[in-house]
């Protein structure tokens, strides 16, 4: 559902991804308040002491309501200027009654307001209480309880969000609505943390979408994270679904950009992907939180914030009006490409850059408007060589048969044009440390977790390859591992070598002429570039025997493994 506003505000697609603490809100727990109602003990501190205040939550009143407010309490200096405002609305007196005057010196100066349901959300002591008349202490009835006794703290999708930081953010100017005074807004549920384990009627949603929804399960429709042992991780294959629904969406021409909302340790491999993938020439924004909505310290509503503050900014056009800089991450006022992002540590703050050469392109005002440092030359969204519309209808991948290894047609999309869920490549990371071997030989045939991937793939992935994480700056791995790889060359899987940890060197392509450098990218990074190059290019041409490739077989193995590294090259 689409906020209202000006036809003349830009609009932007907000895409709502897995594991999000940016779209998490803290438990809700019943106040005091409630408890006092019902004849229940106020919750306490741990030492035993009495609360001093009830937690307010963002609630929506049924019916008007006055309230009285008392004169000067906003600031504890208000009254020292008491000559420069204007006289009270009225007076209430011992009893609670108001007077338009005062009655006695005991009358408390007071505004009268009537609060109305439009009025949108309030912070109001939270009054729910468990159907067996318990107070809420967790997300869940009780500690460890099974999932239909939980409640699910993430938002369905980012409606609700923008609109409590468009109700109770506050700019430094003093004033509210951070986001719809500068734009308008579509919510998609491209991956979801939360989801609606009832159904939701099409009357009620507040996403782009049409029909009602039916009822949801964590693992399969939404992603959360929280309580931990409900932990549920996206398959390979929503990778395909995420990309149709940002590319549809961002292929309409309605949107000045999008912003993509994910968990922070896992927001820079998506963006990049979408950084990829996406044939786009407006702006896609990549956004985190290390804190959950509403909690003290959290980053994640001034993450949104600055992103739409950048996306109608328009820095990042050209003189075409199209986008130059491509996929970016905005968290804590820095602007990093997607590229060269990484999560360091789990506060505020604790994102960097990897690749020993950039990656931080630019700061985001306060004070003044957003700049750029310096111009990032990859490519991205509509300049990538493995967009969605540079990807065709099928390719080839390996496919062992009878005894030999064999090409079969894997389909990338489908009639209607859509990314295919079972198309995604299933790409490993090796690791190499030193001290590994187990002998000196280095024959492959030590190497039985490498051996058992590339026959597991040979059955079940058609579309595979491998980063191999080694040496810094080098990628070299040890011998074992490298005859092990080269049989997966030979049989039809791409090689990527990189550096280990955040690789600021760049692997030299002419180290191993049968693998692709990974440049200064980082594994992560590596393997998402791998999987789109796969899904372009297909598989290498197999060997009819991968532990024996003929002259001939090298030769066609390498002229294919040129065309990746140009991507690796460029990307």
């Amino acid at each position: 559902m689409a906020d209202t506003g000006s036809a003349a505000k830009p609009r932007i697609a907000v895409f709502s991804g897995p594991t999000a603490t940016i779209q998490n809100s803290e438990p809700l727990v019943t106040s005091n308040k409630a408890r006092e109602k019902y004849g229940q003990p106020n919750r306490l501190h741990k030492d035993g002491s009495p609360m001093r205040f009830d937690v307010l939550r963002a609630q929506r009143l049924a019916a008007p309501v006055t309230i009285y407010v008392e004169q000067f309490s906003a600031h504890p200096l208000e009254r020292d200027h008491a000559e420069l405002y204007a006289p009270p609305d009225g007076y209430l007196d011992a009893a609670g009654v108001f007077h338009k005057e005062r009655t006695s010196a005991a009358d408390k100066a007071v505004y009268e307001i009537i609060l109305r349901p439009e009025d949108g959300l309030y912070p109001l002591p939270y009054m729910a209480r468990q159907a067996n008349g318990q107070p809420w202490e967790m997300d869940g009835t009780d500690k460890n309880v099974a999932a239909e006794k939980v409640r699910v703290p993430f938002f369905p999708d980012g409606s609700r969000l923008f609109e409590e930081i468009d109700r109770l953010g506050i700019s430094d100017q003093g004033v509210g609505c951070l986001l719809t005074a500068k734009a308008e807004f579509d919510f998609y549920r491209a991956l979801p943390s939360g989801g609606y384990t009832k159904g939701r009627r099409e009357s009620e949603r507040t996403d782009i979408g049409s029909g009602d929804i039916a009822p949801e399960s964590r693992g399969d429709d939404f992603f959360p994270y929280r309580p931990g042992y409900l932990r549920k991780e996206p398959p390979m294959a929503a990778l395909a679904r995420l990309t149709n629904i940002v590319q549809q969406a961002l292929a309409s021409g309605k949107y000045a950009g999008g912003i993509w909302l994910e968990g922070s340790p896992f927001v820079e491999e998506t963006i990049y992907w979408l950084n990829l993938l996406i044939d786009t020439k407006v702006p896609v924004v990549g956004n985190s939180s290390q804190r959950a909505h509403g909690a003290i310290g959290n980053d994640g509503d001034r993450n949104i914030v600055d992103s739409v503050d950048y996306i109608t900014s328009r820095i990042w056009a050209d003189e075409q009006g199209r986008d130059f800089v491509g996929a970016v991450a905005i968290l804590d006022e820095q602007i990093f490409t997607s590229r060269d992002v990484q999560k360091a540590d789990a506060r505020p703050g604790g994102y960097i850059a990897t690749g020993g050469h950039g990656g931080i392109i630019g700061r985001m005002g306060h004070p003044g408007a957003p700049q750029f440092s310096f111009k990032p030359i990859k490519r991205h969204t509509h300049t990538s060589l493995v967009n969605f519309s540079q990807l065709p209808a099928t390719v080839q991948g390996s496919r062992i048969q009878g005894s030999t290894i064999g090409t079969i047609g894997v389909p990338v999309k489908n009639g209607a044009g859509e990314l295919l869920g079972s198309a995604i490549p299933k790409v490993v990371i090796v690791k190499h440390a030193r001290y590994l071997p187990e002998d000196t030989s280095g024959d492959a045939s030590s190497e039985v977790d490498i051996l058992a991937r590339i026959e597991n793939n040979l059955r079940m992935a058609p579309l595979a390859g491998f980063v191999a994480e080694g040496s810094a700056p080098f990628g070299a791995m040890s011998n074992g591992v490298d005859a092990a790889l080269k049989r997966a060359t030979f049989s039809g899987m791409p090689v990527v070598k990189v550096g280990r940890g955040n690789a600021g060197g760049f692997v030299d392509a002419t180290r191993d002429p049968l693998a692709i450098a990974g440049s200064n990218l980082t594994a992560t990074k590596a393997r998402l570039l791998l999987m789109a190059g796969l899904l372009k290019f297909g598989c290498l041409p197999p060997a009819a025997d991968a532990a024996k490739p003929t002259p001939a077989e090298n030769d066609a193995t390498k002229a294919k493994l040129k065309l990746y590294q140009e991507i690796f090259d460029s990307h």
